[in-house]
């Protein structure tokens, strides 16, 4: 894995009654991020342990691509909800690859 590589894992909870439409927004804009210039990898999944809890596992190419992601008109259009649809605020873990 290259050093400029970044990983990220996101935790979106949701505001209880929210579960059904936090998790439709997230998957509508999940081929939209993938299709961003060097997203290497935009992945969503539910929480076992805590239903209504989204956690997202993304690789960008570097800091450049994951800023541009940020302004990208698809995290935007979700990030204009979240206060509709998030009980807490956005968790966002970076992570460095080891092995």
């Amino acid at each position: 894995m290259p050093d400029d590589e970044i990983c990220l894992v996101a935790r979106l909870k949701a505001k209880p009654g929210k579960e059904a439409a936090l998790a439709e927004a997230v998957t509508a804009i999940v081929p939209l991020v993938r299709a961003e210039p060097g997203c290497l990898g935009y992945t969503a999944h539910v929480s076992r342990e805590e239903p209504g809890t989204i956690v997202m596992y993304e690789v960008w190419a570097d800091q450049g691509a994951l800023d541009t992601h940020a302004k990208a008109p698809a995290l935007s259009s979700l990030a204009a909800r979240f206060d509709e649809l998030l009980a807490e605020p956005l968790g966002l873990t970076p992570l460095r690859r080891i092995a």
